[in-house]
């Protein structure tokens, strides 16, 4: 027989099958237990003695079902009608099985390399402090979440099925523990592999993906989308599923220039906050010994208000580390990872401040944020966004204008940084506290910080509430708040500057049709799960769209 039972046990009970199976015979008196498997697995950390909610499925006298998850059929779909998937994030991949799926071709159109190549990228910027602007933390297969963690938690149940998701990434090497964990995470030591998998998948389907072949412009006419042009003087025609992701700069730039209609969104900018690890694992596990043998790194989130602006933790990275995730010149970005054991010395996260469009407006030719000024040099802030060539931006585009004060906060950290990947950083308690400081504690960030008096030098509209909102998590949390942690800058890229308008039914563009904006670049995700149900959802509205227009 098999049977389901909610149990409630401790960290050492809950670490092996074993332990597991001698609780149920103790506590439930089964007998003849051949095998157990963890449906949903969390952590209760709120009091003193920590316990594991496990959800279990319980083999009395019979064997488990061969596989954990529910494998997709994908059939063979070379010489099919062909939909075109520009970007090779999880958006573009996941996109492109569904179209497989449902009996269609995609063409993956990518504009970096392949997961391995691009790892070389990544790595040269820490060794010689250049970025590619082709292929680095964000351009590449795999996207921005290909080498920034994996994590696979989302709120947004709602807009799809999340367990298909979770599925097909088991199907292509994931651990199955995604299926059980309340918070599941691939690891960016695992992730790659997968990514690979699918790729290949999408390839022995009949299906094609060419790498470092950068999409410079759509093929519009009569407000129809034709196909698309690259760098590399071929045309790809078909219906466009655009998941070019939230970096792309020159695709925005692209639509505005062309009269793709898009506009301003909201979007929240910071810094990177790390601590010690260990440091992390006593505060949040409220012992001394931290985590100690059966515990993962600890966890934590965090929001309050301040000033009518949400100030909250991002993208919690345990046992991880602090990583340059600038896409071109003149610019510096941070953001965070784990690998799949989450086991390095530093937990970080994103703490990040809500800037909504109506707090950047134009007075007398000058981009203010708030009450103050904040000037960008608009010549220079050209290559940051777009350098194959003009920028074809003004302070007074209101579309493009979260983007450009994105872009220009980015310039202004570089410049700060000393003119290199070097990041300016601060102790936690001397940024809140106005304090100059001087020297820095040990940071997992492989490029190097540079002392920094980050509170003087931020916009005052950020700075101030940030300040404020680290305060307030320190009074919550007893020993957060300390000179042992690093701010990091600049945390710029949490979201899409820009939303690409679409038919919230039919997922085109609100204009142009067969153009289907796709995932987070386009507005409509938030991560990595997100942006791939996304992506499924706009296959399924581009079939519907070729079966419409054959």
């Amino acid at each position: 027989m098999t049977a389901e039972y909610q149990i409630r046990v401790l960290p050492e009970v809950a670490a092996d099958s074993d332990s597991i199976k001698r609780y149920l015979k103790e506590e439930k008196g089964l007998t003849g237990i051949n095998a157990i498997r963890i449906l949903k697995r969390s952590i209760d950390a709120r009091q003193r003695t920590i316990y594991v909610n496990l959800t279990v499925r319980v083999y009395v006298n019979e064997q488990p079902e061969e596989l954990e998850y529910t494998p997709v059929v994908y059939p063979e779909v070379d010489g099919k009608p062909q939909v075109i998937v520009v970007g090779a994030g999880p958006g573009g991949l996941f996109a492109a099985l569904r179209l497989i799926e449902l009996g269609l071709k995609p063409v993956v159109i990518e504009r970096g390399k392949d997961v391995h190549q691009r790892k070389l990228d990544i790595a040269n910027i820490s060794r010689t402090q250049t970025v590619d602007a082709e292929s680095n933390y964000s351009f590449g297969e795999g996207g921005a979440g290909a080498y920034s963690d994996g994590k696979l938690y989302t709120r947004s149940k709602k807009r799809g099925n999340v367990e298909k998701i979770l599925n097909v990434f088991c199907q292509h090497g994931a651990s199955s523990a995604i299926l059980a964990d309340a918070h599941p995470h691939i690891g960016t030591d695992k992730l790659p592999g997968v990514i690979e998998n699918m790729r290949k998948t999408i390839l022995m389907c009949g299906g094609e993906v060419h790498f470092q072949t950068r999409m410079d412009g759509i093929i519009i006419k009569d407000n129809k989308v034709v196909g698309i042009q690259t760098n590399t003087g071929e045309e790809f025609l078909g219906p466009v599923i655009l998941a070019t992701g939230h970096s792309a700069r020159d695709v925005y730039v692209w639509l505005y220039a062309n009269g793709v209609e898009l506009e301003a969104k909201g979007i929240a900018v910071g810094v990177r906050l790390e601590h010690q690890a260990h440091r992390i694992d006593q505060i949040q596990y409220h012992r001394g010994e931290g985590r100690g043998k059966y515990l993962p790194a600890a966890e934590y989130s965090f929001v309050t208000q301040v000033k009518g602006r949400g100030v909250y933790s991002f993208c919690m990275c345990p046992g991880g580390i602090v990583v340059p995730a600038a896409t071109g010149p003149e610019q510096i970005v941070v953001n965070g990872m784990s690998p799949s054991h989450r086991n390095t010395a530093w937990s970080n996260s994103g703490m990040v401040v809500e800037l909504r469009p109506e707090d950047l407006t134009l007075e007398n030719g000058k981009l203010m944020l708030g009450n103050t000024p904040f000037d960008i040099d608009m010549e220079s802030l050209g290559k940051n966004i777009n350098p194959q060539g003009n920028c074809q931006l003004s302070i007074d585009n209101s579309q493009l204008k979260m983007l450009a004060f994105q872009a220009a906060l980015e310039r202004l950290c570089w410049m700060q940084g000393n003119y290199r990947q070097t990041a300016p950083a601060q102790r936690m308690a001397d940024f809140v506290n106005g304090r100059l400081g001087g020297s820095l504690p040990e940071s997992s960030y492989a490029p190097g910080l540079i002392p920094s008096p980050m509170h003087f030098w931020m916009p005052s509209f950020v700075s101030d509430r940030l300040r404020e909102g680290l305060r307030y998590f320190g009074k919550q949390s007893h020993g957060f708040l300390t000179n042992e942690a690093v701010v990091i800058g600049v945390e710029t890229r949490t979201s899409a500057p820009v939303r690409i308008l679409r038919d919230k039914d039919s997922l085109q563009h609100v204009r142009v049709q067969g153009l289907f904006p796709c995932g987070e670049g386009a507005g409509y995700a938030g991560g990595i799960v997100s942006a791939a149900v996304d992506g499924e959802r706009c296959a399924e509205a581009a079939s519907f769209y070729l079966m419409e227009n054959g």
